[in-house]
């Protein structure tokens, strides 16, 4: 069953995972298009933290594959995605361009990541979290799949608290839902809440990115766990 979403005076809208899949595979054929250049500096600035890191890197909601060429090579990249379409167009991209460090791409449920604990040095997830039914739990999942010691690099969206913005991204979130966006529901109490409640992450960086300041990348660590002696 569809999750339902109060939006507070807003009409309740249902966000299920059969809305997401069936939005993106039709944005598959012009994704990179419309969004390629869009969100081009925030791609950039989040590949280069996943570069610092290094590692085997997690790459959910990897689409079509648009930031596979820009990682170090001596990476290791595993992506996801929730459509056969997107991924697709990301498998012809891998083997157009030669990429061998990309280990594999598969569909998989954010929410559900079919991979043991402590996988992966960075989960990487570009405008993931306002696309997924279940924020908090997508977010459980990096964090699961995370080694201690790695990041958890996110790019997303930040709904504002109040005034005109606030206002206009309530009245949007009807039209924007059926193409796979949410516009309202992710102010940066939402994140700072499960932070809270997340043993073991921490945030090292919040910054704002491009366009209009109204996206953030936020990068988590996940502590070192210690074993009494």
């Amino acid at each position: 069953m569809a999750e339902i979403f109060k939006l507070d005076d807003v009409e309740q809208l249902d966000f299920d995972r059969a809305t997401v899949e069936q939005a993106y595979d039709r944005w598959a054929p012009v994704y990179d298009f419309v969004f390629g250049g869009v969100f081009s500096k925030g791609r950039k600035a989040a590949i280069q933290a996943t570069n610092r890191v290094g590692g085997r890197v997690l790459e959910v909601g990897v689409g079509t594959g648009i930031s596979l060429p820009q990682y170090a090579s001596h990476l290791r990249i595993f992506g996801t995605d929730i459509s056969e379409a997107m991924l697709q167009k990301a498998k012809r991209r891998v083997n157009d361009l030669g990429l061998k460090n990309v280990e594999e791409l598969a569909v998989m449920d954010a929410e559900k990541l079919e991979f043991p604990d402590n996988s992966f040095d960075v989960v990487m997830a570009q405008y993931v979290v306002t696309a997924v039914p279940n924020p908090e739990a997508a977010l459980d999942e990096f964090a699961r799949v995370l080694r201690p010691g790695g990041e958890l690099i996110i790019l997303t969206r930040i709904s504002a608290d109040a005034g005109v913005r606030r206002f206009i991204e309530r009245r949007l979130q009807p039209v924007v839902r059926p193409l796979g966006f949410r516009t309202a529901e992710f102010t940066w109490s939402r994140y700072a809440q499960w932070l809270a409640g997340a043993a073991e992450m921490g945030l090292v960086e919040n910054r704002p990115i491009p366009p209009l300041g109204h996206f953030s990348l936020l990068r988590i660590r996940k502590t070192t766990t210690t074993v009494a002696a």
